[in-house]
């Protein structure tokens, strides 16, 4: 039976956490949320939801993920599956058993949870969100090859795999760093269309025309980084 935990980045996401963790299947053996410097109920919601709260004062996704897996590097048994999720419920956590199915069953390395137009709710994705994924997937494409059509923060990859490679970005180029150097140590990787629904609450990143520039130069910047290497 692989052991699979969850990371969740949360950042005064107190009315959707409790959400996700309840609908994450109990297959999952941890659900980790770490607290990005929020201000409000979200650190107590979690715990009382059953999940293990970390903090990591420090602002950025990529921050918070890092503080997750360093969690987990130090437990004396580790996980064979490590899945990344939002906390804001724009996602369906009930969909995880999807997700992990390709590794479990047919041995690849790296999910992602895709959200297809046909599966997205209207307004879910902001015009700048599709437009981002479409240059960002069409560059993979063109420069490497790439079967990807999202930069779905939904997803999944064998625990090994990860630690493979040595993420190090600390804020919006999170995904895409991953799904490049999966591209570049040829990890196997799948896309799974997924449901999408309208977040609770305000979009950090893509809700705010700063937050909109700020990920479309870091991702466009990981992208041209690889491309010339």
């Amino acid at each position: 039976m692989s052991i699979i935990k969850v990371i969740i980045p949360a950042y005064n996401e107190q009315d959707s956490i409790a959400k996700v963790i309840q609908d994450i299947p109990s297959m999952v053996d941890e659900i980790i949320v770490i607290s990005n410097n929020s201000t409000d109920q979200t650190e107590e919601n979690a715990k009382n939801a059953g999940a293990t709260v970390l903090q990591e004062n420090r602002k950025g996704y990529g921050f918070a993920c890092l503080k997750g897996m360093d969690y987990v590097a130090k437990q004396a048994i580790k996980p064979d599956i490590i899945v990344f999720l939002d906390g804001d419920y724009s996602d369906y956590p009930e969909q995880l058993t999807a997700l992990v199915h390709p590794i479990i069953n047919d041995n690849i390395d790296f999910v992602i949870g895709a959200r297809v137009k046909s599966l997205r709710e209207s307004g879910s994705m902001t015009p700048q969100q599709v437009f981002g994924n479409w240059l960002a997937t069409f560059l993979m494409k063109l420069f490497f090859g790439a079967k990807f059509t999202d930069l779905g923060p939904f997803r999944a990859i064998k625990y090994t795999k990860l630690l493979d490679l040595n993420m190090e970005d600390k804020t919006y180029g999170w995904t895409v760093e991953m799904q490049l150097k999966a591209l570049k140590q040829k990890l196997t990787y799948i896309e799974i269309p997924m449901k999408y629904r309208n977040r609770i609450g305000v979009s950090k990143v893509s809700g705010t025309v700063k937050g909109s520039v700020m990920a479309g130069i870091k991702i466009l910047g990981w992208i041209f980084k690889y491309s010339f290497k």
